[in-house]
């Protein structure tokens, strides 16, 4: 054994054992494990940069902006709406999100679908007082199975062709392997639907938005014109909302307390919600409802939702907000009020100011240094993640987003160049600023994915990679059937451990040799590498859709281990027992 082989075996081991018992994070342990190897001489420094200058996660990076630009806009929002809907439970989530997932996933590449849609699923999760846990892994496994149905699924599909082609074997069509994918694909979403609830973990925060002793009243208009006219309360979302609740609804002067349900909704009515901040804040952003101090409604774009606390020094101090012209003298729209944790009655207009009174405001981002620190209020500090959606821009995000995935799709341009250009056209567009597109990249991710590249690397540089091949083929396997069995297990174990085009890469010449050994067509292994390079679930550092979702879901390495293995066992044995039917040896 040499010392590179000794020394990387000895790494990766640490680093697995790592992320396995511990709480450390895992873009921390496998930077250093990196760091490590490259100390060691394992990794030179242009290889163990390399990951980080690599396309994909180039491309990663573009599409966390693209997807702060749909979620800036509520596009992803109203999308993430139509397929959860009001879910009575976990698994019919589960179920609503997974299988429209799988499906796009056959057609376009899994990253811009997570990217696009983890942040509306996370929101969605929030407001129906549900752990985003419970689904953000079957987002991503949802990709992952459908990237199975067409070569153009995965760039993994894509590598494992283009293999077979320089190999001079049979050219496989776009949906040559669907047969088999297609049964993956759903079998695969069928067992998340069912086993999923069972084994997913429930991950909240230790203090909940329910938690929060601060009952702020607001006063919201439905707005003439927009998509809740004619939409029963609940119909509308506006009902069951966690921590909040619908006091009343004012039309034409009458008021109307305590609706029910089927209460159907018209333009220009006022609706008085009581509840945290959080909730507060997540209904000042719906579409079709609007903030309204001095009938003037509250206009989206670059601000935020900033809470302030009235001081002594306060001029409106025993005044009205309308009266006391709030709005013109702070230039600033009180959104909602909250007082000792009670209920404040009538127009939010007509407020009467006392010292202490919290105010949730929408304002521009510099109001908090304008006013932190005058004498007018105690305490200023902007809400995170809090700037109203700009609804107007929504189908222009959605076109940004369909011009990337389409010229990918088509060839016209590379996945990265067509997600770095779709990041541009969300900041020139307006659909995102430029503080939004800084805060929605996430830098662990990509520090994890840059470092799992050059893991990988070193795995096959100090021949790691060939070792376990070779000792596949020491088993003295006397089948066609078991020796695919063996390709796909060794290729599946690979790719949780190294990239997954790299696991196909390794394992797609060992396919051969073996098909040359029993003479039969090659062309069972060759695709048996491609599903097995794509089955990963059991680790976050398999592929990069798991690695995006890790840390927004809260999940420990252990998480992935539980659920994925039950899939992987899943996938294992419909792979192995269509794939001689489809492709013969």
């Amino acid at each position: 054994m040499t010392f590179a082989l000794g020394i990387t075996g000895l790494v990766v081991l640490t680093v697995l054992t790592l992320l396995v018992f511990t709480e450390l994070p895992t873009d921390l342990v496998l930077f250093t494990g990196v760091l490590v190897l490259l100390l060691a001489g394992v990794l030179d420094r242009q290889t163990a940069l390399a990951g980080f200058a690599n396309d994909g996660l180039i491309t990663v990076g573009a599409l966390f902006v693209v997807a702060a630009g749909l979620r800036g806009t509520g596009a992803v929002q109203r999308l993430a709406a139509a397929l959860l809907g009001a879910s009575s439970s976990d698994r019919i989530g589960i179920a609503r999100l997974m299988y429209p997932v799988a499906f796009a996933s056959a057609f376009m590449n899994n990253t811009p679908i997570v990217a696009a849609l983890l942040p509306a699923v996370t929101e969605w999760a929030k407001r129906q007082g549900r752990a985003a846990s419970r689904f953000l892994i079957p987002l991503s496994y949802g990709t992952i199975l459908g990237g199975t149905i067409s070569v153009m699924g995965t760039s993994t599909n894509l590598v494992v062709v283009g293999m077979a082609s320089k190999a001079g074997l049979a050219e496989i069509g776009l949906f040559d392997i669907a047969p088999v994918g297609i049964v993956v694909a759903v079998v695969g979403c069928g067992v998340m639907v069912l086993v999923g609830p069972l084994v997913l973990p429930d991950r909240r925060p230790a203090v909940s938005p329910g938690d929060d002793p601060r009952a702020y009243t607001t006063e919201l208009q439905v707005v003439a014109g927009g998509p809740l006219i004619g939409r029963t309360i609940e119909g509308a979302g506006l009902r069951n909302l966690p921590g909040a609740f619908l006091a009343e609804v004012t039309r034409a002067g009458t008021v109307f307390p305590a609706v029910e349900p089927t209460f159907v909704l018209q333009g220009g009515d006022r609706l008085i919600f009581v509840g945290p901040r959080d909730a507060v804040t997540d209904l000042a952003r719906v579409h079709g409802l609007s903030a309204v101090i001095d009938d003037a409604p509250v206009m989206a774009g670059q601000r935020v939702m900033i809470e302030a606390v009235v001081a002594p020094g306060n001029a409106l101090v025993g005044r009205g907000i309308r009266d006391g012209h709030f709005r013109s003298r702070y230039d600033a729209v009180v959104i909602a009020v909250a007082r000792h944790g009670q209920r404040i009655e009538g127009r939010l207009g007509d407020v009467v100011l006392h010292v202490g009174d919290v105010l949730l405001l929408d304002a521009v981002p510099s109001w908090v240094a304008e006013w932190g620190n005058r004498q007018d209020f105690y305490l200023v500090s902007s809400v995170d993640d809090s700037s109203l959606f700009r609804h107007d821009k929504a189908p222009l995000a959605l076109g940004v987003l369909a011009a990337v995935v389409l010229s990918a799709a088509f060839g016209l341009l590379g996945m990265m160049e067509a997600s770095l250009l779709g990041a541009a056209a969300m900041l020139l567009t307006r659909c995102c600023t430029l503080d939004d597109a800084r805060r929605a990249i996430e830098w662990p991710v990509l520090t994890a994915i840059g470092a799992s590249f050059a893991m990988g690397a070193a795995i096959e540089r100090s021949g790691g990679g060939a070792l376990f091949a070779d000792t596949l083929a020491s088993l003295g396997v006397a089948d066609p059937l078991v020796a695919m069995i063996v390709v796909y297990c060794g290729t599946a174990f690979l790719t949780e451990v190294i990239t997954n085009n790299a696991a196909a890469a390794l394992m797609f010449p060992f396919g051969l040799a073996m098909a040359q050994r029993f003479d039969v067509s090659p062309m069972p292994f060759v695709i048996a590498v491609m599903f097995a390079a794509s089955a990963s679930f059991s680790t976050p550092i398999g592929y990069q859709t798991n690695l995006m979702v890790f840390g927004p879901g809260g999940y420990k390495f252990t998480d992935f281990m539980r659920t994925g293995l039950i899939l992987q066992v899943t996938c294992a044995i419909i792979s192995c027992t269509l794939i001689p039917f489809v492709f013969p040896f």
